[in-house]
């Protein structure tokens, strides 16, 4: 698919959204052709953990699942200590369900265990017993490792920013193979001869 016919991949942003955790995925999403859009509860600017102020482009409400290639849903504050961010684990569920791809990271991945949208499907987190405290039924399906693709749902820990992008752009087909994991390697190790495969695949 070429880059103009790409749908954008929609940004959850929201108080307290944790800024670390999404940077490698939206930069080299958009690297690849991707329309990067923020997309909040209302279109009133937000305020990272690093006090960066967004705009959100879109509001949750007007935000279709045929509309978009991904919702990534990064952690927040906000996902532990009030009930604020559940319309987004919605949404998540629509999208989901529209079978349409989601990639939640740290407190994004309790926001859809709440939602009930864990419990059957294989997932990670920071560690189990953060997602045990939300209650759900899905710590049968927990795996203990970087990040989890399971058909269209991506997750990761809070420690795992790169991880949770190799996810994402293997499922979005951004980067395949070899050239996948020499991104990874290039990211995660600091790995030289890794450059130089990136370098020979023009990336």
């Amino acid at each position: 698919m070429s880059s103009s016919n790409r749908k954008p991949v929609h940004l959850a942003v929201y108080d307290t959204l944790a800024d670390w955790e999404t940077g490698h995925t939206t930069a080299y999403l958009a690297r690849g052709g991707y329309e990067i859009r923020t997309v909040g509860a209302s279109l009133a600017p937000v305020r990272s953990i690093g006090g960066l102020r967004i705009q959100p482009d879109v509001t949750l409400d007007d935000l279709r699942p045929e509309d978009s290639s991904l919702l990534i849903l990064p952690g927040a504050d906000l996902w532990d200590t009030s009930d604020d961010l559940a319309p987004f684990a919605r949404k998540a569920r629509k999208f989901l369900d529209a079978d349409m791809p989601v990639a939640a990271i740290c407190g994004g991945t309790a926001g859809l265990a709440r939602e009930g949208l864990l419990d059957d499907r294989a997932h990670t987190s920071a560690v189990s017993f953060y997602l045990a405290a939300t209650g759900y039924k899905g710590g049968e399906r927990y795996v203990d490792t970087d990040a989890v693709t399971d058909g269209q749902l991506i997750t990761a820990g809070p420690t795992e920013p790169v991880a949770f992008a190799r996810e994402v752009f293997g499922l979005l087909g951004v980067y395949e193979g070899e050239v996948l994991d020499a991104w990874y390697r290039l990211f995660h190790d600091s790995d030289a001869e890794a450059y130089a495969v990136l370098e020979a695949a023009g990336q």
